[in-house]
């Protein structure tokens, strides 16, 4: 597959350049796209939820009632679930959400996704950007240029580029990340996929 290099301006270099259809030409797989997002999102989580159980809540273990004779039910301790203030039967407890997924899988979901946006006409490519100091003007000129302004951006960078990720920062529709780092979260988030001129080569080495 064959994309144009675009300027700052959102016109043709006249240059061209190769995706390799073993990484944007893929047989999509949904469930590894699913397995791998399921993962991202559950690395987020910080798990330190808690809840008192009873035998946690502060509170007094004497008897409420004689047992029999009431007419009502048993009551051994105000600390009870069945009582306000008592403990929570089975509540959160910290936790770590984490688990692991295999090599091999985690890539076909990042092909699969780049498939995706390589189907849908998502993924556009732009020339080289060098920038004398951050200037988030400069980069919300580009994404206007380029016709993304409207659009969740993923600005994907074949190596560090301080100024470029410094004009991002303030943008909240456009997200800078460098080649290597592209997770498939990324880039099924993103309604657009910008690729600067020698990030595709990264991902053709990464991923084919």
């Amino acid at each position: 597959m064959e994309l144009a290099v675009l300027n700052t301006q959102g016109k043709e270099t006249g240059r061209k350049v190769t995706l390799s259809d073993a990484v944007f030409g893929v047989e999509a797989n949904d469930h590894a796209i699913y397995l791998d997002v399921k993962q991202y999102l559950a690395d987020q989580r910080q798990g330190t939820h808690k809840a008192k159980q009873r035998n946690e809540v502060a509170g007094s273990t004497r008897k409420l009632k004689r047992q029999k004779g009431t007419g009502g039910a048993r009551a051994g301790s105000i600390k009870s679930p069945l009582f306000p203030g008592g403990g929570r039967i089975f509540g959160p407890v910290p936790r770590d959400y984490s688990f692991k997924l295999n090599k091999k899988l985690k890539q076909l979901a990042r092909r699969s996704a780049l498939t995706y946006k390589a189907q849908a006409n998502a993924i556009c490519v732009l020339e080289a950007v060098k920038l004398d100091a951050p200037k988030t003007k400069a980069m919300v000129a580009i994404a206007e240029a380029l016709k993304v302004s409207d659009k969740k951006v993923l600005l994907v960078l074949p190596e560090g580029n301080a100024n470029l990720q410094l004009s991002c920062r303030n943008i909240p529709y456009v997200q800078p990340v460098l080649a290597k780092n592209v997770c498939t979260y990324d880039v099924m988030n993103a309604s657009a996929v910008v690729l600067v001129e020698g990030a595709e080569n990264v991902l053709n080495t990464m991923l084919a």
